[in-house]
C-alpha cells in the first residue's frame, strides 16, 4: 500500500516547478505538510548567513521561444526544464546568433532537456535537447519570452523535532529545489516524510529526531546559520536523503567521522541486510552533507543512496523523470532507514554485573538443565558472548560485530538478561 501513497504523492508534487525561493517552493511544502508537519521559516532577501547571502526570490508564470516559422518551442508549460531556474525576465526578438548563446543542451544525450541554474548571476536563457537545436533554423527572427519575476522576497525551509526521552538529536535532511526531476529531488523528500510516519509510530522513543527540508546547499546554511549552535551541542549524527528511488543497489556514504556511531550503525546494518550495496567515503562532490560535514561543525552525517548523483546519465535532466524511478525502492529505502533508527534506538551501553566469571544461567531459567549431544549451541553462545563483552564500554553493536552477528539478533537476550538483573544499561 504505501507504494501507491508514495505514488500519490509523487504525481501531484511532480509538476510544480521549484526553486530555491518562490511559490512552487511553497506549494511544495504545502503538500508534504499533509504528512510530515513541517514549521516553515522564511529568511528575506539580503540575509548573512555566513559567506553566503540569500537571493532575490524567483517566480515564473511561463517561457517559450517563437521560432521564425511561428513555431513555439521550448515551451516552459510542456517541461518546466526548459527554462533556466532563475532566469531574468525577458520579451525580445534576437538572431540565431544571439540565440544560441543561450541555450544549453548535452551533445551525447540528444534526447534530454538539461537542468541549468543562474541563482547567483542574473541571466536568461533556455534549455533544449540536442535534436531539437539541430533543427533551428539559422536564418530569420526568434522572439524570446520569459516571464518571471526577481524580486526582494524570502527564502522557505521547513522543520521538524520529534522529541524522545534524550535530547541528544538525529538528524534526517532533504533538500526541495529542483524542479521536475524525479530521483535526484523529489525521491528524498518523499521518502523522508514517510520516514517520519514510521518514526513517530516508534513507542519510547530514546533519541529525539529533527527532520530538516530545504533547498539544497543555500537552504541548509541558512539552516545551520541559525541552529548551527544547538546541534554541536546535542546532535549525535544523521542522514542526507537524496537520489532514493532509482532501481540500482544500494550506496552509503560516509561521513568524515568513519567511526562515528552513525557510520558504524549504518555499515552493521548492510552488512546483515542480504541487500547488494557498496559503501564509499565522504567525498565533496554530493549535496548537503557537504555543509554539515564542513570543518567548523564536522558532524557525523552520512547518505544512504540507491545510484549516486551524477552516476547515472539521466541525472539532471529531462530522463530523470517517473518512468526512471520505482516507488518499490523508494519504500525499501524507507525500510532500510527505518532499520538503522531501530539499531540506534536498541544500541545501549551495558555491564555485566556478575563480571567475575560467568554466572550461573541456569538456576535463572537462562541454561538448559540438559544438554543432548545434537544440542545447537548457537543460541547458548550468544547468550555467553553476550554477557563475555558487556563490560561498561563496548555498545551492543561492537558486541554484535565481535560475534558476527546482527544487532537485533541481540535483543531478546539483552531484555532476558536485563531482566534477571545480569545486565544494567549504562550509557545510551
Amino acid at each position: 500500500m504505501i507504494e501507491s501513497e508514495l505514488e500519490k504523492y509523487f504525481d501531484r508534487l511532480w509538476p510544480i516547478c521549484r526553486s530555491i525561493s518562490g511559490d512552487g517552493l511553497r506549494r511544495s511544502f504545502e503538500i508534504l505538510k499533509e504528512i510530515i508537519p513541517l514549521e516553515l521559516s522564511e529568511i528575506p532577501t539580503g540575509s548573512k548567513v555566513f559567506d553566503w547571502e540569500v537571493p532575490k526570490e524567483w517566480n515564473i508564470k511561463d517561457a517559450y521561444i517563437i521560432t521564425p516559422q511561428g513555431n513555439k518551442i521550448c515551451d516552459f508549460k510542456k517541461n518546466n526544464l526548459h527554462v533556466i531556474n532563475y532566469s531574468s525576465p525577458v520579451d525580445k526578438t534576437v538572431e540565431y546568433v544571439e540565440l544560441i548563446q543561450h541555450l544549453k543542451f548535452i551533445i551525447d544525450q540528444p534526447d534530454a532537456i538539461p537542468y541549468v541554474t543562474s541563482y547567483y548571476e542574473e541571466n536568461w536563457g533556455f534549455c533544449i535537447s540536442k535534436n531539437e537545436f539541430d533543427q533551428l533554423p539559422k536564418v530569420g527572427e526568434y522572439r524570446v519570452v520569459i516571464k518571471s519575476i526577481l524580486e526582494n522576497g524570502s527564502l522557505t525551509y521547513g522543520d521538524l523535532v520529534l522529541k524522545g526521552s534524550s535530547k541528544k538529536e538525529i538528524l534526517f535532511s532533504s533538500y526541495l529545489c529542483h524542479p521536475s526531476m524525479a530521483n535526484n529531488e523529489l525521491s528524498g523528500p518523499i521518502c523522508l516524510a514517510f520516514l517520519y510516519k514510521k518514526i513517530l509510530a516508534l513507542k519510547n522513543r530514546k533519541y529525539t529526531y529533527r527532520f530538516v527540508v530545504a533547498p539544497e546547499t543555500i537552504g541548509v546554511i541558512s539552516y545551520l546559520s541559525k541552529y548551527g549552535t544547538h546541534l554541536l551541542n546535542q546532535l549525535v549524527g544523521g542522514y542526507v536523503l537524496t537520489c532514493c528511488g532509482d532501481r540500482g543497489d544500494f550506496t552509503y556514504k560516509m561521513s568524515k567521522n568513519e567511526d562515528s556511531l552513525i557510520d558504524r550503525v549504518s555499515k552493521h546494518i548492510l552488512k546483515f541486510s542480504q541487500l547488494n550495496h557498496k559503501i564509499v567515503p565522504f567525498s565533496v562532490g554530493g549535496s548537503d552533507e557537504r555543509q554539515y560535514c564542513s570543518p567548523g561543525f564536522n558532524f557525523s552525517v552520512g547518505s544512504l543512496m540507491r545510484t549516486p548523483y551524477q552516476q547515472y546519465k539521466e541525472y539532471h535532466t529531462s530522463l530523470d523523470n517517473k518512468n526512471f524511478i520505482s516507488f518499490n525502492s523508494m519504500s525499501e529505502t524507507i525500510e532500510l532507514y527505518f532499520s538503522f533508527v531501530k539499531a540506534l534506538e536498541l544500541n545501549d551501553v551495558y555491564k555485566n554485573s556478575n563480571s567475575f566469571c560467568e554466572p550461573q544461567l541456569g538456576k535463572r531459567g537462562l541454561y538448559p538443565a540438559s544438554v543432548n549431544p545434537d544440542f545447537n549451541r548457537k543460541k547458548i553462545h550468544n547468550r555467553m558472548h553476550l554477557l563475555s563483552f558487556t563490560n561498561g564500554q563496548n555498545d551492543l553493536i561492537k558486541v554484535a560485530e565481535l560475534n558476527n552477528v546482527s544487532i537485533f539478533d541481540l535483543e531478546q537476550d539483552v531484555m532476558d538478561l536485563t531482566k534477571a538483573e545480569l545486565l544494567i544499561k549504562v550509557k545510551s
